[in-house]
């Protein structure tokens, strides 16, 4: 077996232009590094996505004479081997031909010198794999598909027409089953069938001009996708055509995809059918309400409940308080400045610990626990799926629905995870809808113990009365913003009981960070609010805001102690009601104005950050002044 022989670097520009023959890695500092390999053989390259099985193949090919090695310039290893007249050789698993990262960058470099492609495509993530095969061919490179783990897919429910897969592609298809060895022999005499297949009509016209200048299709190819490394070799500019390219690459798997591929339930295992129902709406819809009613039956009710009920009224306020409360009070006077800012109504050692440690720690946990159990079991990239017709109508697609749901843990996160979506219009609205109308999970805690006390009747109202203003909110800016949502590209994972160990670790670590960051905000809220109280401001700015809780909203002036806490924090706001005389009609009022309140100072921040100060000032005061315009029209109806 012949081993690679590694040259020594040498500037790309003293050696021209012309075709070469050997694995060329396209450095990003103006070099080239060439692997030679013995004249005349035939280069045979593997390619496909992470995990689809081509070291099954590359081992079959090759049997034990194989050799690992590090390819010049990187840490990666890659497998190669002399077999007859031809040189086999594996490529990282990737997504993709670009040069995004070090694997892409390697496998984009030795399929660029491929004689033949060997494209192991997994039948079950067709939609997903077929991205790639595509890419490969636009390249102009000759080809061959495995289609691997067919019988996977079978199990599934997939049915794949691969007469027709193979004429819409242009190129031979084999089903294959590696692990089983079915197949492989199929796949080794294809290689004699190997062409060119079917490439994008649209680069008929893109790609002529930079053919005649690179002479290399496929080198050309990826500098009209705007790779800068094959651009800097041929001393030219990348173009910026990648997203019109990558657009018309999806509509074409879309359409092979739909054209190859049926999905029943003959053999489909109980797994894979509870999938499909919960994607579909006629079932999905049911499967989710389901799902949110147990999810409220363990937070709103067992945990809101009896849990709190035993931490908060049982052990801080039965034990922690009087505790506290006789330990400083012998040091010092309840009633003096300090005695109140520490033990007081508001106090830093009584109020802050109970809230924190009484009332937010079960129930933040309640929450951590089930969110961790839904992302854990693959259930929220369905429940993307389901919704996404319906986000459309909201602006967003789809995708839109992990930061809400990320949102209901914690809103600065989910802010933060808006970039994950496709355009600065999608950010726009899923950023807006996050700060008004989705409540954090500590938030979201204090209010569903409240609604406990409430009953039913009140929560589904509440439920119903926020989830209308998100939808109104989100059509309006849908119709105001330009432009239209993108179509929703997601990977659906399989569907699989959680894992108690996974589901843990992730609530241990959400449940730390929330303590470690929401301690030190709300003790100093609480000071803040004490030193109201003791200066007298309290009840100035109490006053000052009775036209808008007394007259406006028909609540007690004492609320306004609770809107000014929300400044600090949403949930500390929430947390400054619960203690509050007020009647179900005044508490669903306060509840939806501040749940629609204006974010906490960290949300704030980083609304501003994501967005800018010049979106961040239109977003804040506009959020304030819906949520006393909407709730005073509550009011007016139900008090």
């Amino acid at each position: 077996m012949d081993s690679f022989a590694i040259q020594p670097i040498i500037p790309y520009f003293s050696r021209g232009f012309e075709p070469y023959p050997d694995i060329l890695l396209l450095g990003c500092h103006g070099f080239r590094r060439e692997l030679n390999i013995p004249v005349g053989v035939r280069k045979i390259v593997l390619a496909g996505n992470p995990n689809v099985g081509k070291s099954v193949f590359f081992n079959a090919f090759t049997g034990l004479y194989v050799d690992v090695s590090n390819f010049p310039g990187t840490t990666l290893e890659i497998s190669h081997a002399r077999v007859g007249n031809d040189f086999i050789l594996d490529t990282p698993g990737v997504y993709g031909v670009s040069s995004f990262n070090e694997e892409e960058r390697v496998a984009r470099d030795v399929i660029l010198a491929a004689d033949i492609v060997i494209n192991v495509v997994d039948a079950v993530h067709l939609d997903r794999d077929l991205f790639l095969t595509q890419q490969i061919i636009d390249m102009g490179i000759p080809m061959v598909v495995a289609l691997n783990m067919i019988d996977e897919a079978a199990r599934q429910g997939i049915k794949i027409d691969v007469e027709k897969l193979e004429e819409l592609l242009g190129v031979p298809v084999i089903p294959t089953v590696a692990i089983k060895k079915q197949g492989l022999e199929e796949v080794k005499q294809a290689v004699a069938r190997a062409r060119q297949g079917h490439s994008l009509p649209e680069l008929a016209e893109m790609l002529p001009l930079l053919e005649k200048k690179t002479r290399n299709r496929a080198e050309a190819l990826l500098i009209l996708e705007g790779d800068p490394f094959v651009a800097a070799r041929h001393r030219v500019k990348p173009m910026d055509r990648q997203e019109e390219i990558y657009l018309a690459r999806r509509r074409r798997v879309d359409a092979i995809v739909a054209a190859v591929v049926q999905e029943t339930n003959a053999g489909a295992s109980w797994s894979t059918r509870l999938s499909r129902w919960m994607m579909l709406p006629l079932t999905g819809i049911p499967l989710l309400a389901l799902t949110l009613w147990i999810l409220y039956e363990f937070i709103g009710v067992f945990v809101a409940q009896t849990v709190v009920g035993i931490t908060e009224e049982g052990i801080m306020q039965g034990y922690y308080e009087p505790f506290i409360r006789n330990l400083i009070g012998s040091w010092l006077p309840p009633s003096s400045i300090p005695g109140t800012l520490l033990i007081g109504e508001f106090g830093i050692l009584t109020m802050t610990v109970t809230y924190i440690l009484g009332l937010l720690l079960p129930l933040v946990l309640g929450f951590y626990l089930g969110l961790s159990a839904l992302e854990d079991s693959g259930y929220l990239p369905r429940i993307a799926v389901l919704v996404d017709r319906m986000l459309m109508r909201l602006g967003l697609n789809g995708r839109g629905i992990i930061p809400i749901i990320l949102g209901f843990g914690c809103v600065t996160a989910a802010t933060i995870t808006t970039r994950l979506l496709a355009s600065q219009r999608e950010r726009r609205i899923a950023t807006f809808l996050l700060a008004m109308a989705i409540p954090c999970s500590a938030q979201l805690a204090v209010i569903t113990s409240m609604l406990g006390r409430l009953g039913p009747g009140y929560t589904f109202l509440y439920v119903i009365l926020v989830a209308s203003i998100l939808v109104l909110a989100g059509t309006a800016l849908n119709w105001l913003l330009p432009g239209k949502a993108s179509d929703l590209l997601i990977d659906v994972p399989p569907l699989r009981l959680p894992q108690p160990v996974n589901v843990l670790k992730k609530t241990a670590t959400r449940t730390r960070n929330f303590i470690q960051e929401a301690s030190p905000l709300f003790a100093g809220g609480a000071l803040l609010i004490g030193i109201l109280q003791v200066t007298g401001l309290l009840d100035t700015l109490q006053n000052w805001l009775s036209p808008l809780t007394v007259n406006w909203l028909q609540l007690p002036k004492e609320t306004a102690t609770a809107f000014i806490m929300g400044f600090v924090r949403r949930d500390f706001g929430a947390a400054g009601l619960y203690s509050l005389p007020l009647t179900p009609a005044q508490s669903l009022v306060a509840l939806v104005t501040i749940t629609i309140f204006v974010p906490c100072i960290a949300s704030a921040l980083v609304i501003f950050k994501e967005r800018g100060w010049r979106e961040g000032i239109i977003i804040w005061p506009t959020i304030l002044f819906l949520a006393f315009l909407i709730g005073g029209i509550i009011s007016r109806i139900l008090i």
